[in-house]
């Protein structure tokens, strides 16, 4: 009996909340409410529909018909649930079950009058569907005549299966199409199709099909089943590809609820309930990475799937991979040569061995505890025995080719196996060889090895004079390799201009040999993208930047070379990139540790004086103006972290020079910046959401992030307002919040969701001049929504600090400040209030009232009108006061049309108080 009273007595609390327009104290109380009632009483169900009430005003729609079905299983025909979930359904758009309800409704009282226009409403629309619907049948019918009749024209099948695919988009198009027979048709067409275009449309359609809808997709997979689509993407034609990874993607984004987003998460309760058909998935995909059978672009995408959803715990694909055998296959694809040509080779591309590795670093990275860590190497291990064991010389050199991929991949596996015993001597051994190919494995090695300052001094001291000899080869393919080795060798002192292992003027001649590889007419993209890598070296060094910014030919090439795509390429085009910006990560250096190093006689790095700057500036706006954010974008589809959180690094370098941020929006670089700011690592997002938050705040945000991009890059934004970020970083953030916040109230809710309120907030009290006046400005653009006022009507001294704000010495802030005060008295009575809560507020009245800024005025006549307006007693307490008498004086004002409208905001406070009977209006007869 306790448990009931309770239960009504926090029921009448969640009541007087919702009367009073508090939605989420009432929803928390009749929450409270639900737990302390009886098991299927009937308080239980007016507890229910109370609650989905709330949530009708919240507009969480979901939750509001989850209540209402609640509260009906207790008492069916409850109009007042019904109409509630009649409401939820028709703001769902589930149209023809929102009529059902308000039918119902009408059956049980024709009386009641607040159904009879919904019922209208939803006849009329229910009406429009069904006759919408039969004609969509029709055409749906027409168009698959036409598509799968091979007699019809070429043309006319691919209109109507383009048809098909837009109708596929529709939500009531594709229930109809999953109803026919359109999905068996499709997959006998494709065993026949000779047209590229309607097979890519046929893909395409079953992949439109599968998209959010997890039903829907379980019909197509017992349709086709899942090895049709593993069929389909075995191809060389690079678009038919895509097109069967997306529609995998689509898959298992249904069934495990993610979406085409980076910061999308699967949801482990729908997991749970299709964990067969997703294992199902990850076993033909892990089958499938070393099938001989297919081709290289295939087997690219199959792994490409497996790093980009391989990182979700809630999946537990990586440990799984493990359990599978997957580990041992992507080593088979990493240790893989296009060189070996017989029946059991597989088929690579170029980028497979990078991609393979890639895979495995992000598998390792999932290895959670030392067990699974153990387990990962003993796999390795194993791989590697055996490949040793074997006598003959390509075991050997696929090795060194699998370990050069662990050295690029999962670093400290691949330098754990290297410190083996009698690993770096093989190796060199094979660079003195005279065979070709083991001289190029074994170059390609030593270069990888000597990522570490420690291993590139060890190789200094033994591989420069094979590397020396290497390059006098015939074979360019070696030469370049052996290049780029001394290269990296001859930059392992970084930018310290002081520390250079080679001869003075070693790196501008090694630059020179670079350049002529990547400009010389005929070379292939081995070539090229070897050049590149030799370059990501030597621009460590301050005087090749300033000649390779200058060399116009170099630089179009290396653009050129990232707009291909090739995923072996990025690493030395978008390391040369950050070099040439100095978009690295620089240590910072305090003053008083280099009087240290000194009397220690510590060696201290030094900078170069073509590294000040204005020489950095102009190296960024040359690659600015040369159209690197073309070769960005491309760069930007890698799925590694490491190579994404590069390209950041030049994309805000290029945004932190105004006159550069239009053409990286024009070049579509706000989409590739989305993206990277939302998935990647730490220090990749913080860059990308840096350079997201420069571009919003020069440019219209409309126009720089049209449609859903400004809601989708908030989080990152927000995210940037974190005490590990720099100062500039949490201002920059805070001025494009300011930007976005005014652009509508989606946008406002957007923030809220995202915690932005809080963390605004927090700046607002910041002694730094800039911050808080940002935060400021921020904060002003955010009242403009209800639920914001809300915040500061509740028991805090939110409206005490707008208050003392207007005082701030800093005129920017004082003028937000003024601004939010004018807004927040303008919508509450409650603030109106709260003003008078401040110690200071007469004087913030008199600084707003005696501005001699126009618009500082305007600000402090409308909040004294405010609070007039809002009741007697609290104009009682303004007029006792001399505010009264500056207002008459302002209403005074005549032939300044600069103030008129302060004169008219004043009279009409004046009239105001003058009704509430608080002043008179002087007699005619008066002096």
């Amino acid at each position: 009996m306790c448990d009931e009273i309770r239960a009504e007595q926090f029921k009448e609390e969640g009541n007087n909340f919702f009367k009073d327009g508090k939605w989420a104290e009432a929803i928390r109380l009749y929450t409270d409410a639900i737990k302390f009632a009886e098991t299927d009483s009937r308080n239980l169900s007016i507890y229910y529909k109370n609650r989905a009430a709330a949530y009708l005003k919240q507009e969480n729609y979901d939750a509001a018909l989850e209540d209402c079905d609640k509260s009906l299983q207790i008492a069916p025909m409850d109009p007042k649930a019904l109409f509630r979930r009649c409401q939820a359904l028709e703001a769902l758009k589930r149209y023809e079950e929102a009529y059902r309800d308000a039918t119902q409704i009408f059956k049980d009282d024709p009386t009641n009058k607040p159904i009879q226009p919904v019922l209208a409403r939803l006849y009329n629309i229910v009406q429009e569907r069904a006759r919408q619907n039969a004609q969509t049948s029709n055409k749906l019918e027409s168009m698959i005549k036409i598509a799968f009749d091979l007699a019809e024209s070429t043309e006319k099948r691919e209109t109507a299966m383009k048809n098909l695919l837009v109708l596929a988009r529709d939500n009531s198009g594709a229930q109809l199409m999953v109803k026919s027979t359109l999905v068996q048709q499709i997959k006998k067409l494709m065993k026949v199709e000779k047209n590229q275009d309607i097979f890519l449309s046929g893909i395409r359609v079953i992949g439109e099909l599968c998209k959010h809808n997890e039903e829907r997709t379980k019909i197509v997979l017992k349709e086709v089943g899942v090895p049709w689509f593993l069929e389909i993407i075995d191809s060389v034609d690079a678009k038919r590809v895509n097109a069967g990874e997306h529609c995998m993607q689509s898959i298992l984004n249904a069934l495990s609820g993610m979406e085409n987003k980076p910061d999308t998460k699967p949801n482990q309760e729908l997991i749970d309930k299709n964990k067969k058909l997703i294992d199902t998935l990850l076993t033909c995909l892990v089958c499938s990475i070393n099938n001989r059978l297919i081709s290289g672009l295939a087997r690219d995408a199959i792994i490409g799937l497996l790093i980009r959803n391989i990182h979700y715990n809630q999946l537990n694909w990586s440990e799984q991979l493990l359990e599978k055998g997957g580990v041992e296959k992507l080593m088979e694809c990493a240790s893989e040569l296009e060189e070996y040509k017989y029946e059991s080779a597989m088929n690579i591309t170029p980028s497979t061995r990078t991609i393979a590795a890639v895979c495995l670093a992000r598998v390792y990275d999932n290895m959670y505890h030392d067990a699974l860590k153990e387990t990962f190497m003993d796999r390795i291990n194993n791989f590697m025995k055996d490949k040793l064991l074997t006598p003959d010389i390509e075991s050997k050199v696929r090795i060194t080719v699998a370990l050069t991929a662990l050295l690029r991949g999962p670093f400290d596996v691949g330098n754990s196996i290297l410190g083996r015993e009698g690993i770096m001597e093989m190796i060199l051994v094979m660079a003195n060889t005279e065979d070709e190919l083991q001289q190029k494995v074994a170059c390609e090695c030593i270069i990888a090895a000597a990522s570490k300052a420690d291993k590139a001094k060890a190789i200094i001291s033994q591989g420069v004079n094979v590397l020396k000899q290497l390059y006098k080869s015939k074979n360019d393919h070696i030469r370049i390799r052996a290049l780029v080795g001394l290269c990296k060798l001859g930059s392992s002192g970084g930018s310290d201009s002081a520390s250079r292992p080679f001869a003075e003027g070693s790196t501008l001649k090694l630059a020179e040999a670079c350049r002529r590889f990547l400009l010389q007419p005929g070379k292939d993209t081995d070539l090229r993208k070897w050049a590149a890598e030799g370059l990501s070296y030597l621009t460590l060094d301050a005087e090749v930047k300033e000649k390779m910014i200058e060399d116009k030919a170099a630089l179009q090439a290396l653009i050129e070379l990232a707009k291909s795509g090739d995923q072996s390429a990025l690493f030395g085009v978008a390391t040369t990139l950050v070099n040439l910006c100095n978009a690295y990560e620089k240590q910072e250096v305090i003053p008083e540790m280099i009087e240290l190093a000194k009397f220690a006689k510590q060696h201290i790095p030094e900078e170069h004086e073509l590294d000040d700057p204005d020489f950095v500036t102009k190296r960024v706006l040359a690659l600015g103006n040369a159209n690197v954010t073309t070769a960005l974008v491309a760069l930007a589809k890698s799925e590694s972290n490491h190579s994404r959180e590069l390209i950041s690094r030049v994309f805000n370098a290029l945004c932190s020079e105004p006159e550069l941020r239009g053409i990286v929006v024009a070049q579509g670089g706000v989409k590739a910046l989305t993206a990277m700011a939302l998935n990647g690592t730490d220090k990749g997002k913080r860059q990308a959401a840096q350079a997201l938050s420069r571009i919003g705040i020069t440019i219209n945000p409309e126009v720089a992030f049209p449609g859903q991009r400004a809601l989708e890059i908030i989080r990152p934004l927000v995210a940037n307002l974190h005490p590990e970020c720099s100062a500039l970083e949490n201002f920059e953030a805070l001025m494009a919040l300011c930007n976005i916040a005014q652009m509508n109230e989606t946008a406002r809710q957007r923030i809220l969701k995202e915690g932005g309120f809080s963390k605004i907030e927090h700046y607002m009290f910041e002694n730094h001049e800039y911050l808080c006046r940002a935060a400021t400005q921020c904060m002003c653009n955010m009242t403009q929504s209800e639920d914001v006022i809300r915040l500061f009507e509740g028991e805090n001294d939110r409206v005490k600090l707008a208050v003392s704000l207007c005082l701030d010495e800093d005129k920017d802030t004082a003028m937000a400040a003024a601004g939010m005060l004018a807004i927040l008295t303008g919508a509450s009575k409650n603030c109106c209030e709260k003003v008078f809560g401040s110690k200071n507020w007469l004087e913030a009245m008199h600084y707003l009232l005696a501005n001699p800024v126009v618009s500082m005025q305007f600000r402090g006549v409308c909040v004294v009108s405010n609070i007039v307006g809002a009741s007697k007693e609290l104009t009682e307490k303004l007029m006792e006061t001399d505010v009264m008498e500056i207002l008459m004086a302002l209403s005074k004002f005549s032939g300044d049309e600069e103030k008129k409208q302060i004169v008219e905001v004043a009279n009409n406070a004046l009239l105001e108080a003058e009704k509430w009977g608080v002043i008179k209006k002087p007699d005619e007869d008066d002096d």
